[in-house]
């Protein structure tokens, strides 16, 4: 019955994408430097989330769905992972791209801009992490494991943005070396949610991070190397499987997941 609601929630995200797509095809704009229009579809992992939820359970369910993502009752080192890994994982890959001689320009953000750009991807990082996380990462870890609960959300999210990177005229290459950061950073969120305390504000703030990292990577993510960022990111991930690869978290499933 598990696998049958996460069939329908990932069916119901790209169904409900299809739309910000075709505006994406046709409206050549961007939101950010390097966020087409399309990247709007955010919204739909907790929209198919929500809708599933409001079905099986009726409005105290989605009411505690919603309420869920707002649960700042994080222990310290989960603050500190979720705030701390992705500036810290930039920050050496500046300094590889540095040693292998790349120019890099100081950043040039100002404080204000900084604090919008965070409340921004914040809002961003919740509506897809109520999808990714509240909704289907704890049935795939009881199921799978960890590790392979990450891998699989990472290849779907991969999957999700590839329309958006080809608007936004990414290479191949430069979208091949992401998907590998991306399904380093899902094994990292989903490590971080297990262990955590199955808190979704975590994933969201790490999600945050990640986004706000790269956008003040000096101007507005224009020297972000998709390649160094994955080599550096892949020295946690694979502590994390080699540590949790196969750890399951054994809790009761929510009844509004059972329809």
């Amino acid at each position: 019955m598990e696998k049958n609601t996460s069939v329908k929630f990932l069916i119901l995200v790209f169904l409900l994408s299809l739309p910000f797509w075709l505006f994406g095809y046709f409206v050549n704009s961007e939101i950010l430097p390097g966020l087409p229009i399309s990247s709007t579809m955010v919204v739909c992992p907790t929209i198919a989330a929500a809708f599933l939820i409001w079905r099986a359970g009726g409005n105290r369910a989605l009411r505690d769905f919603f309420l869920s993502a707002v649960d700042l009752n994080l222990r310290p080192w989960v603050w500190l992972v979720a705030i701390g890994t992705m500036p810290l994982v930039m920050l050496g890959s500046a300094l590889v791209l540095i040693s292998l001689g790349e120019s890099l320009p100081a950043p040039q953000i100002q404080l204000s801009q900084l604090v919008a750009l965070f409340l921004l991807f914040l809002i961003a990082a919740i509506a897809e992490e109520l999808g990714w996380t509240a909704y289907l990462t704890r049935p795939l870890v009881q199921q799978y494991g960890l590790l392979a609960a990450g891998l699989m959300i990472g290849v779907v999210a991969v999957v999700w943005h590839i329309i958006p990177l080809l608007q936004a005229d990414r290479e191949s290459n430069w979208i091949a070396w992401w998907a590998l950061g991306t399904m380093c950073r899902r094994i990292l969120i989903v490590w971080l949610y297990v262990k955590g305390g199955q808190k979704v504000f975590a994933a969201s703030l790490f999600h945050a991070m990640n986004n706000l990292s790269w956008m003040v990577f000096p101007v507005f993510g224009s020297h972000y190397d998709p390649f160094t960022t994955a080599m550096v990111l892949l020295i946690p991930t694979i502590l994390v499987g080699a540590v949790c690869g196969n750890s399951r978290v054994f809790v009761s499933v929510n009844s509004m997941r059972s329809a």
